[in-house]
């Protein structure tokens, strides 16, 4: 995969030209295409022209520049457009928040140009007095830092699954394997990855590590052995692959997916029933007779457990779930039947609603909720609340022709600093279902921020609270809210939470969505798909969901919609 080689390009092109004080409109473009195909589930590298074209952004120019990338392994014009730049720029500029003029004011400065010496001229609160510093900017750079050295090593899962999907793409068609999956943190789904796990079984394990340590994408050999071999691909991605034997692989397969927490507990379990479960397999200790291994199946059943969801192998409760018998039976992608969050060509959409209905048809969808961006976000093209009303008139005309697929008309209103929406009351009761979101202000304070997701909340046409806490894995953290205010708002309101299904977002996380289910909120997984192959995004979604424990019944948009208007109208009704 060459996206992220690309997206990072791209943005560090915005930032030199950003410094150089070119036109804003040129440097959002950059941005703009950069997050979309980061967000991308195919190579650019293995896409046309004309396919690059109908990516969110990217006009023929840069369509251009991907081409002669991906091509030559460089692009001619950032090569010279870096010649510009100070050096040390790109590794200050990565940290959340701090911008490129206050970059180059610190450099020119402070003669700052790299993080360490950032760090420490913050420590030392040698940083305000420059010109927009303060201490609370110097704050902000701190926690910019801390975040890069939480995340270091890390990968946010969107972009792992394509590289360990077309690593395993490649060993089905290259080498003789027969059984083949990745297992770890990303069978998991954890929503950051730090390696990739894949387990294989093989009549010639030589020819499968041969083909392995040989794929394209390997930038550098750790190790090659006869069962185990590493590497590490361009995006400094390590990978490591076991051949296992087919009597040993259900049991490798548990032990190399469970956390280590999850891990201790069902080898404490075993001992207890005087066995010693390991990758090879289940022993009777006393007998060392080997009981089974060649099912993961085999460690829960000899164990008297039901099977346990890999996603929820953290050691979170499910062990005692599983011996209480209560395990939840956690919602699948089948059980999806919209989307309630989708972009048209209305704000900063690539379809037509009839595109987009289309779309969601060919998904088995029932229904998609249209939800552009209202005019208080002006870069994504933000709808007037004339565009908004005549929007509406088309998804009805449309319904009205439909004999298929139902389109409710809805949009993503800002959530205003002082707490109100971007659109009165006329105008929302208009609509079938409002979704509301913070788009700025992400450093106002935790009181502040709370009350803004809090008052949005006790309006009776807010339907779902989108991507509630503002992460970006690994570029923001989430803003600080009092999360446990804004459930018992949700819940005393019956406003349901989102899931956003973006593998940059992912939220809620895990932990806040198990948490909601314990509250009794309904939650919604969206996948605020800006463009077709983003409707694909769902299953990040609905496996998060999964981490987070949601059945079924926790999920809004598993409703038929005749069932879910009636749960949107039921807070209507108590304003």
């Amino acid at each position: 995969m060459r996206n992220p080689e690309v997206a990072r390009i791209f943005n560090e092109i915005a930032d030199i030209l950003e410094i150089k004080g070119e036109n804003p409109f040129r440097i959002r473009a950059y941005r703009r295409a950069a997050r979309n195909i980061d967000g991308l589930t195919r190579d650019v590298a293995g896409m046309q022209e004309k396919e690059l074209l109908k990516i969110p952004g990217i006009g023929p120019d840069l369509a251009g520049k991907i081409r002669e990338y991906v091509t030559t392994g460089r692009l001619e014009f950032y090569e010279e457009l870096k010649k510009q730049a100070p050096p040390g720029l790109a590794d200050i500029l990565s940290v959340p928040g701090l911008g490129p003029k206050t970059a180059m004011l610190l450099f020119e400065k402070l003669k700052i140009k790299s993080i360490d010496d950032l760090q420490r001229y913050a420590e030392e609160g040698r940083l305000k007095g420059l010109p927009g510093i303060k201490q609370r900017t110097e704050e902000n750079i701190l926690r910019g830092i801390a975040m890069i050295r939480r995340h270091s090593g890390r990968f946010p899962i969107g972009r792992v699954l394509p590289v360990a999907e077309d690593i395993i793409s490649e060993l089905r068609k290259k080498s003789p394997v027969r059984e083949l999956v990745a297992a770890g943190s990303l069978r998991r789904w954890k929503d950051t990855i730090k390696d990739i796990d894949i387990l294989s079984t093989s009549g010639d394990p030589q020819k499968v590590m041969d083909v392995f340590v040989h794929l394209p994408l390997a930038r550098e050999v750790l190790m090659k052995g006869q069962t185990k071999s590493s590497i590490v691909t361009g995006e400094g991605i390590q990978v490591d692959l076991r051949v296992v034997s087919e009597d040993s692989f259900g049991s490798a397969l548990a032990y190399f997916t469970g956390s280590r927490a999850h891990n201790i507990r069902i080898r404490e379990l075993a001992v207890k029933k005087g066995l010693k479960i390991n990758e090879y397999g289940i022993f009777d200790v006393r007998t060392g007779k080997k009981l089974g291994g060649r099912h993961e199946s085999d460690v829960f059943r000899i164990l008297g457990l039901p099977f346990i969801p890999p996603e929820i192998r953290e050691d979170a409760g499910e062990i005692e779930a599983a011996l209480e018998n209560r395990l939840p039976r956690l919602v699948d992608i089948e059980d999806i039947r919209g989307d309630l969050h989708v972009h048209s060509n209305y704000s900063d959409g690539s379809h037509s609603l009839e595109e987009l209905a289309r779309i969601a048809e060919k998904r088995g969808y029932e229904y998609i909720a249209v939800t552009d961006h209202s005019k208080g976000l002006g870069v994504a093209r933000g709808m007037s609340a004339e565009q908004i009303l005549q929007q509406n008139r088309e998804i009805k005309d449309f319904n009205r022709r439909s004999g298929g697929i139902r389109l409710f008309s809805g949009v993503e209103v800002d959530i205003r600093s002082d707490g109100t929406l971007d659109y009165p009351d006329g105008i929302l009761e208009k609509l079938d279902m409002v979704v509301a979101s913070i788009h700025s202000g992400f450093r106002q304070s935790r009181r502040q921020l709370t009350g803004r997701l809090v008052s949005a909340m006790k309006n009776p046409y807010v339907t779902i609270i989108a991507h509630p806490t503002g992460r970006l894995i690994g570029e923001r953290d989430a803003y600080d809210i009092d999360m446990d205010e804004v459930l018992k708002t949700a819940r005393q309101t019956g406003t349901v939470m989102e899931i956003n299904a973006h593998p940059l977002r992912l939220d809620l996380n895990d932990i806040y969505i198990k948490k909601a289910v314990e509250t009794g909120i309904c939650m919604a997984v969206n996948t605020d798909a800006h463009i077709d192959y983003q409707f694909g995004f769902m299953n990040y979604g609905v496996r998060t969901a999964r981490r987070g424990w949601l059945e079924k019944k926790d999920v809004l948009n598993t409703l038929d919609r005749k069932t879910l208007m009636k749960h949107i109208r039921n807070k209507r009704a108590n304003r």
